[in-house]
């Protein structure tokens, strides 16, 4: 499912108007009958009460279709308009004469109306939201934020149109306040507003109409940001050995880091990848050994404060040319001679490489060793770690994650998974995947650690290095959500990660249709 900017769903109504002669009237009139089936479907509208709030803009207009139509399904709608009336454009205020003529309450939010409108609201079975659209660009203030408090106060069902009033449509950023909804049901495809956190949080269940687009208009290629759907995997091959799933070398490990070593390195076996070589630091491979007995362990020289040591450097290569993908850099610290060591295998390795933790901490001030290697690279970053390697400052990272993503993926010809919630894989060419499995549960040390070995994992299994990165963040989100269920989401570790991983591959393999439906879990069809 395709995901748009505000100016990209501008286009695309205007391109429904003037190619497919779509009429305005008609696309809100749909819109206004989406929103009533979900209504109609969620909590019935014969013999209910609504409050509709409206701003004065096409959100609002939508609004007072949802009115009348409320009216004419025998429900009960108060209709109360924030904003001056002559603002009305177009549609929406042919609309406003429509409902104006009818039997509802139709009220302007003034001083003098705030008593009625509450009086409407603890009597009111439910909420429409058609106060903002999706082009908000500043904070709430005044009359608006004493509005979306009355909301969010009321205890009542609330519908949002499009997107919950008070959050931004472009980052999912709550611009001050915004209201909490029950339902969303958004238009022609979802804005990024609806997927992103916070304002995913805000918009309850979420519907999704297209309004009587064709397919090819709200499935076009122009749209860059999507739903990630991860890739069917392939029959493991009967007669195989370790080799064909995947050889892959982990660089991993320091003094005081034990644990990311064997999470990255385990990791890949129990997602099903064959053959899993650790080079770590010689004194910390037996503890790593007590756990995870089935990796193969080269053992490295260390440096005085115990991390892998620049001397390793040759044997690393060559070993390197044997392997079919190599990780590096989680636990590996940041000692100085360390750091050069990540900088000499990233030039010289001549293999798919993911970097993740430590590593990208030592290449962040070079970065253009990255730009410049010739084999695929694949960048792990949170969204610390994606501050220190695009220099720019962390707040601007969370507010603008989609567009710094996707120039720096263009910009360092590497893939980009920047971890989080709702995790976003980015690719050159300005393409964005947005994973929706995981929970908050896996907030939690050595859980990245996790993805780098599920990725190395699906690369293994025999899908392309693309297809491997978003199946495997799609796995390693699935098999945190199979703990959730089990466990809850308190008190998940990076171990319940991996033990749940066989779990996560063997139901994505057996039950694909259901797993990839279960991605959309909260994005619903409405009519």
């Amino acid at each position: 499912m395709k995901i748009s900017r505000v100016e990209e769903m501008r286009d695309l109504d205007k391109t429904a108007v003037e190619n497919f002669a779509i009429a305005e009237e008609l696309l809100m009139e749909n819109a206004g009958l989406a929103a009533c089936s979900v209504i109609e479907t969620e909590l019935g509208i014969q013999g209910k009460r609504f409050v509709v709030i409206c701003g004065t803009g096409n959100n609002g207009g939508d609004g007072l279709v949802i009115a009348r139509k409320i009216h004419s399904m025998r429900g009960s709608a108060a209709v109360y308009i924030l904003g001056n009336e002559e603002k009305f454009k177009g549609p929406s205020k042919t609309n406003l004469e429509i409902i104006s003529r009818l039997p509802v309450v139709l009220k302007q939010i003034s001083t003098g109306s705030r008593e009625s409108l509450n009086i409407e609201m603890a009597h009111c079975d439910a909420v429409v939201d058609a106060l903002f659209g999706t082009g908000l660009s500043r904070n709430v203030e005044g009359d608006y934020l004493d509005i979306i408090q009355m909301i969010n106060r009321s205890g009542k069902k609330v519908f949002s149109i499009d997107i919950p009033s008070g959050v931004n449509g472009d980052t999912g950023r709550v611009m001050g306040k915004a209201v909490k909804a029950d339902y969303t049901i958004t238009y022609g495809v979802p804005k990024i507003g609806n997927i992103l956190y916070p304002g995913y949080d805000r918009c309850g269940k979420l519907y999704v109409s297209h309004i009587s687009f064709p397919p090819s208009h709200y499935s076009k290629e122009s749209l860059k940001i999507e739903i990630n759907t991860p890739v069917r995997l392939t029959a493991r091959y009967k007669n195989g050995h370790k080799g064909d799933f995947g050889d892959v070398l982990f660089i991993s490990g320091a003094a005081s880091y034990y644990g990311a070593p064997y999470f990255c390195a385990h990791s890949f076996l129990k997602a099903g990848g064959g053959y899993s070589r650790l080079a770590a630091p010689r004194s910390i491979i037996p503890s790593v050994a007590e756990r995870g007995g089935e990796i193969v362990f080269v053992p490295q020289e260390e440096t005085a404060s115990g991390s892998i040591a620049l001397k390793n450097r040759d044997r690393l290569l060559k070993l390197s040319e044997k392997v079919d993908m190599v990780v590096m850099g989680p636990g590996m610290s940041l000692d100085g001679e360390t750091c050069e060591l990540v900088k000499e295998l990233a030039t010289n390795i001549k293999k798919p490489l993911l970097i993740d933790g430590d590593g990208l901490t030592a290449l962040s001030g070079d970065m253009d060793i990255v730009k410049r290697r010739e084999e695929p690279t694949v960048l792990t970053p949170h969204s610390g770690e994606m501050s220190r390697i695009t220099n720019i400052p962390l707040k601007e990272i969370d507010e603008r994650k989609i567009d710094v993503l996707q120039n720096e993926s263009e910009n360092l010809v590497a893939v980009i998974v920047l971890k989080g919630a709702h995790s976003l894989i980015g690719f050159p060419g300005g393409k964005i995947y947005v994973n929706m499995s995981g929970n908050s549960g896996m907030a939690s040390a050595g859980s990245g650690d996790v993805l780098t070995g599920s990725i190395a994992a699906m690369y293994g299994l025999g899908l392309s290095l693309e297809d491997a990165v978003r199946t495997g963040v799609f796995i390693h989100g699935f098999s945190g959500d199979l703990a959730a269920d089990r466990k809850g989401e308190d008190g998940i570790t990076a171990q319940d990660l991996i033990d749940y991983l066989p779990h996560a591959v063997k139901k994505f393999r057996d039950e694909y249709d259901d797993v990839v439906k279960d991605c959309y879990r909260t994005v619903y069809t409405a009519l």
